[in-house]
């Protein structure tokens, strides 16, 4: 198993999600300052893009270019256009607590998960023993089109998180952070889904916000611990990074697709201390370069 370390190239988020490459940058969400943020590859140049004052996570784009970024505590999906923003979509009937991840495909097809419950309030209350003592909360992962309408709401999700979408747009994988796996569906040309599988089952590997790769393998990571994970379909971990704080989410990009880039914090519970600005962004170089979406 090949083992690397990162070095910082940025400090001072909050809580920063939903990393993704487009267009030479770094762009991703930071909860609690309430902006979508974007920089240079060696962290330099933070540049606000928009800000969203029911605080953002998940980031894709249509295929005209317009930004859609989730709105977690008003369960919306936004859309940034030129100059406006509006609301693309609105999914509290179909989210159990704050919206969360989103992956936007290449034909405009969007698939956002949400908490499905208040995981901080629960972990409060009874611990991680007793939230592992029965089986895990479940919520919807839902598929919206092109206009933002909602075509299907997939049940029975154990937190769906990160997400990546195969090359050829024929599969998606999704993290189901409480129940320790990532899923895998058939993906059709009308963007439902379809054939849910499990693609690796892990082993007290809370999955969170990840990346694919050249070789059809999966970076994600680890929310447990200080630790990204590469991962086989099957289950078997090829690779471990080593992060100076837990790892949140991650994404493969820099100019030939081989750096990798983890969103690092404290903790990711609000009530302890997630709102102080001890994120940052880590980095380091691995073999194999990204591959599909985000």
């Amino acid at each position: 198993m090949d083992e690397y370390t990162t070095r910082v190239i940025s400090e001072g988020l909050c809580f920063g999600e939903s990393p993704r490459w487009h267009e030479g940058r770094l762009w991703f969400s930071d909860f609690y300052r309430l902006g979508v943020y974007s920089i240079n590859p060696d962290g330099t140049d933070e540049r606000l893009e928009q800000r969203v004052a029911g605080q953002p996570s998940g980031l894709g784009w249509l295929p005209g270019g317009d930004l859609l970024c989730v709105s977690c505590v008003d369960h919306r999906v936004l859309r940034f256009g030129k100059d406006s923003v509006r609301e693309f979509a609105d999914i509290s009937d179909y989210c159990g607590f704050w919206a969360n991840d989103m992956l936007v495909s290449p034909t405009g097809y969007s698939y956002v998960g949400n908490f499905g419950f208040d995981l901080d309030t629960m972990l409060a209350e009874i611990g991680v023993e007793g939230m592992l003592a029965s089986p895990p909360p479940t919520t919807n992962l839902v598929v919206l089109n092109q206009d933002g309408r909602v075509i299907q709401s997939v049940p029975g999700m154990a937190f769906p998180n990160g997400t990546v979408l195969s090359p050829d747009g024929a599969t998606l994988i999704v993290g189901e952070t409480m129940a320790f796996r990532l899923t895998a569906f058939d993906v059709h040309s009308d963007g439902t889904l379809s054939n849910r599988r499990v693609w690796a089952q892990l082993d007290f590997v809370a999955t969170d916000g990840m990346c694919l790769d050249a070789h059809g393998q999966i970076w994600l990571a680890n929310a447990l611990t200080r630790q990204c994970l590469r991962v086989k379909e099957g289950g078997e971990i090829t690779a471990l990074v080593t992060t100076t704080q837990t790892a949140f989410a991650c994404m493969l990009g820099g100019s030939d697709g081989t750096s990798l880039f983890i969103m690092t914090a404290p903790t990711s519970n609000r009530f302890e201390g997630a709102t102080e600005p001890h994120g940052k962004i880590e980095i380091v170089e691995v073999d194999a370069a990204h591959a599909g979406l985000p």
